[in-house]
C-alpha cells in the first residue's frame, strides 16, 4: 500500500456525518425538518442532536429553499445553520476503518491436484 493511501477503504467503510435526506443529495446535514401534522406546520430548525424518526435532515441549500405544502405554515430558523462538530464516535469509526484496511487479507491456499508426469506432458485425473 502506498504511503498516505487508504487502500480498499471506501466512503461506506467510515461512518460519515449525517447527510441530507433529499434524494440524490450527498451534502452534510445542518438542519432538521419536522412536520407538526396536528397544526399543519413544517418547522425547519438547527440540526437535532440525535436523528429522530419522522424528521428529515437537510443541507443548508435544501433547508433554505424548502416550501411548505399548500395550506400549511412554514416556520424556519433565521440564524446560521452550522454543521455539528465531530464526535468521538466519528474519530473511533475512522480509526477502526484505518486499522481494518491495514490488516493483510488472507490468501486462499492453492488446491493441489495430483498429476502423473510423463516427460513434458501431465495427465490430470478426472474430477471425482
Amino acid at each position: 500500500m502506498a504511503p498516505g493511501s487508504l487502500g480498499q477503504i471506501t466512503s461506506h467503510a467510515v461512518r460519515s456525518p449525517r447527510r441530507c435526506s433529499r434524494n440524490g443529495c450527498d451534502r452534510q446535514a445542518v438542519a432538521t425538518l419536522t412536520y407538526v401534522y396536528k397544526e399543519s406546520t413544517a418547522v425547519v430548525g438547527p440540526l437535532a442532536v440525535n436523528p429522530e424518526p419522522h424528521t428529515y435532515d437537510l443541507c443548508e441549500s435544501h433547508a433554505r429553499s424548502l416550501t411548505a405544502p399548500r395550506g400549511w405554515e412554514l416556520v424556519r430558523y433565521d440564524g446560521e445553520f452550522e454543521p455539528p462538530p465531530p464526535t468521538t464516535d466519528d474519530l473511533v469509526a475512522l480509526a477502526d476503518a484505518v486499522r481494518e484496511a491495514a490488516r493483510p487479507t488472507p490468501r486462499p491456499e492453492p488446491e493441489i491436484i495430483p498429476t502423473t508426469r510423463r516427460g513434458h506432458l501431465r495427465a490430470v485425473p478426472p474430477p471425482s
